[in-house]
């Protein structure tokens, strides 16, 4: 597993690279509606690189995360998929509460797993 440190520099040039992509190819996305419903997608996947951004840099600097990392976060992607087209920001919206819920029970399910080794030993 990365570090905090170089998963947070990862999660930024992923940040970086999709949002440029997203940007240079906002006329194709925004063509068709299975294209649109792809711009959502793609936002949403800005929204998890961020997040995971912001709460390595408040973890490296020993701050508590909190709900408005993922508010701040939602806030960029969904203004990023409003660049692109007024529908990619609802189901931007939409993949990022399915993103989140998947990670919040990922997160939940490895939390478990590191206590119950805490009380083995």
């Amino acid at each position: 597993m990365a570090g905090p440190g170089s998963s947070m520099l990862y999660s930024f040039l992923l940040f970086t690279v999709i949002l440029s992509l997203q940007e240079m190819y906002r006329g194709k996305l925004a063509s068709t509606e299975l294209f649109t419903i792809l711009g959502g997608f793609i936002s949403s996947l800005l929204f998890l690189v961020l997040l995971t951004f912001i709460g390595n840099f408040q973890e490296t600097c020993g701050m508590k995360t909190g709900w408005g990392t993922v508010v701040l976060a939602e806030a960029v992607a969904l203004i990023a998929a409003g660049t692109v087209h007024r529908v990619c920001i609802t189901t931007c919206f939409l993949f990022s509460v399915g993103l989140l819920y998947e990670v919040n029970k990922l997160s939940g399910m490895i939390l478990s797993k590191s206590e119950s080794k805490t009380r083995r030993h």
